[in-house]
């Protein structure tokens, strides 16, 4: 794909992901994006008193484009993702009785699940919000105790991954897939795009 029209090759700035998440590495691969290096972040990420999870996850993207040291060449890409029932905020279990609470809350109702990006590069920091509804079914207590045996709940906003084993329990959803597994594609592309970082043009092998 050629550059964005009116930025040179040689003015593309050089892409720092500000995420250890290696779920968001493979998004961004999956569009042809390589960064050049991984910075993330370390913040503070407590929600603060009566805060809004859209107000929450925005907060958190733009504060981990801030906290993060950038040459002048350097463009930096951060992203949060959380899970909201309603205002209630739920983000990485602490344990397996956190983990327990989140999926019972879900389980047979819809919820939604919020990622906010932020794109820091030139002294400007941008930023959107996507949200996707999620519908998680019924899940009975024999299937809830094998779901947190596999574990897949650690580390994850809302104790689950859609492109994990909790998969099962999600018949629909209503916006964007990437978003839900942590980096919307098509807004993350369009916000690169605009600063001419696309995916380079490879050549075809034999």
């Amino acid at each position: 794909m050629p550059d964005a029209p009116g930025i040179a090759a040689s003015a593309r700035p050089t892409l720092v992901l500000g995420s250890a998440s290696p779920r968001r590495l493979e998004l961004l691969a999956q569009i042809g994006i390589v960064p050049e290096a991984l910075r993330p972040a370390d913040i503070d990420e407590t929600p603060a008193r009566s805060e809004t999870p859209r107000a929450y996850v925005c907060r958190m993207a733009v504060q981990k484009a801030c906290a993060i040291d950038l040459a002048p060449h350097e463009a930096l890409l951060t992203a949060d993702t959380t899970v909201a029932v309603g205002r209630r905020i739920l983000g990485k279990p602490a344990d397996r009785d956190e983990a327990a609470q989140f999926m019972r809350m879900m389980a047979g109702r819809r919820h939604k699940v919020l990622t906010a990006i932020a794109l820091r590069h030139d002294g400007r920091t941008r930023h959107r919000l996507v949200e996707t509804l999620v519908r998680m079914r019924p899940i009975p207590d024999r299937d809830l105790v094998a779901y947190l045996d596999v574990g897949d709940w650690q580390g994850k906003a809302g104790a689950y991954a859609i492109q994990g084993a909790a998969a099962a329990y999600i018949p629909w959803i209503r916006g964007s897939f990437s978003a839900v597994v942590g980096l919307p594609l098509s807004e993350t592309a369009a916000m690169l795009a605009a600063i001419g970082i696309t995916p380079r043009a490879t050549e075809a092998t034999p």
